[in-house]
């Protein structure tokens, strides 16, 4: 309840410590005989400062622009009275000035949000993730410097124009470094972690609505990439001399005959190959990114990579599954393994994932339901993409069919 109160609200003087000549203003606000003073970050000359009327003479334009100046300042700070009487909030000086230099919690600001998110939510998300918030973190911080030649903006002022203007940013944003601006789908997924920051301002009522109510989020749908059966044969066929690049296409086949990311794969340890009752071995492991329990049962292309590397002695000491190495050299290893195998694919670690449910699972008649658990979705709709992607390859394969069918009736016609 607002507690009835009296209000002051004057300017002052004190002298320039290192110029007697002129004076700082300060304003002091009181309530209920107690005092919050603060700085208005202005200074006068001592001869043009009126001391029965607190102003500045009026005698250049730039007095007469200080007095207009004060005067707005002591109008915003009875405005932020007014508001938190209006608030039903308790009223005393400080809290006057808290809310008119804006560091009271109703107006945090956005980077204010940020790190208390980041300093929160850091304690339950992934390394990988928080790495991405704070990308995110970087491109808000360019945008208030650029956009608003300011370092920070309190969380009332973002809107619907704010989050637009921002997405514009980021795609049209050229890093020093030689690297490509931002897709649209990296952009999606940096406005995705600001809604996520916001809504957390929401709930937690620093914000009064969500500027993202109608805002629609762009995504630019991408063919996954994943190698056909012929293809996966052509690599397991291949014989190469290089121990490195060996294990290198054993951990990539392991994967897409498990549909294990590079990360789970990296963490898989000899004791998480459980026997069912069936004797049939089991991975139980659980997905790095959402944290998913996620079981796959060994198929017998698997079953034989893992026992090839049973009596290696690095993995012996390291209790690991399979002789995983960075993934920056796995994915420059795989380039070349490509090139060597005649498969013209920009082929990374995580298309072996996508071949496991593409060609080695949904395209064998495996549910999607089944797919989706195997992989560790927690949403069917992630596993319907590569539905999709089957769907189209059926579709190119019958195009194909149809070219061949309507050439030869043309031959045939000819013929006769």
């Amino acid at each position: 309840m607002p507690v009835h109160s009296t209000l002051g609200v004057n300017f002052f003087t004190r002298p320039k410590r290192n110029n007697p000549n002129k004076l700082d203003i300060y304003l002091r606000i009181t309530v209920n005989k107690k005092r919050s003073e603060m700085s208005i970050k202005r200074d006068v000359d001592v001869k043009d400062w009126d001391i029965l009327r607190v102003k500045a003479k009026e005698t250049s334009d730039q007095l007469i622009t200080l007095n207009s100046y004060m005067d707005d300042v002591k109008a915003e700070v009875l405005n932020a009275h007014k508001e938190l009487h209006a608030e039903r909030k308790v009223i005393t000086a400080k809290a006057i000035k808290l809310r008119y230099i804006g560091e009271d919690e109703e107006r945090m600001t956005l980077l204010e949000l940020v790190k208390y998110h980041n300093d929160n939510m850091g304690l339950s998300l992934k390394p990988g993730t928080m790495k991405n918030y704070y990308s995110t973190e970087k491109y808000i911080k360019a945008y208030l410097l650029d956009h608003y030649k300011s370092d920070d903006l309190f969380l009332v002022e973002l809107n619907y124009r704010f989050i637009t203007e921002f997405e514009h940013y980021i795609r049209t944003y050229k890093p020093k470094k030689k690297r490509k601006t931002c897709s649209i789908n990296g952009t999606r997924k940096h406005l995705e972690r600001l809604r996520k920051m916001v809504n957390l301002a929401v709930r937690m009522e620093w914000l009064p609505k969500d500027p993202f109510v109608n805002y629609k989020l762009k995504l630019e749908r991408k063919e996954r990439c994943y190698l056909t059966q012929r293809e996966l044969n052509r690599i397991e066929e291949t014989h190469f001399q290089s121990k490195g690049y060996e294990r290198v296409r054993d951990c990539f086949l392991f994967a897409c005959y498990t549909g294990l990311s590079y990360v789970d794969l990296k963490a898989l340890r000899k004791d998480q190959l459980i026997p069912a009752s069936n004797g049939r071995l089991w991975i139980y492991t659980k997905r790095e990114k959402t944290n998913e329990s996620v079981r796959v049962p060994l198929l017998p292309q698997a079953l034989e990579l893992v026992k090839k590397y049973t009596k290696d002695k690095e993995l012996e000491v390291s209790g690991k599954l399979m002789p995983l190495y960075s993934n920056q050299k796995v994915n420059k290893y795989l380039k070349e393994i490509t090139t060597v195998c005649q498969i013209h694919k920009n082929v990374t670690f995580h298309v072996a994932r996508h071949t496991f449910a593409t060609t080695v699972t949904l395209s064998n008649g495996v549910p999607i339901e089944t797919v989706s658990k195997l992989l560790g979705h927690t949403q069917l709709q992630t596993t319907q993409i590569y539905a999709r992607v089957l769907q189209k390859k059926v579709g190119d394969d019958m195009d194909a069919l149809m070219r061949k069918m309507e050439a030869r009736n043309t031959k045939e016609s000819f013929g006769s």
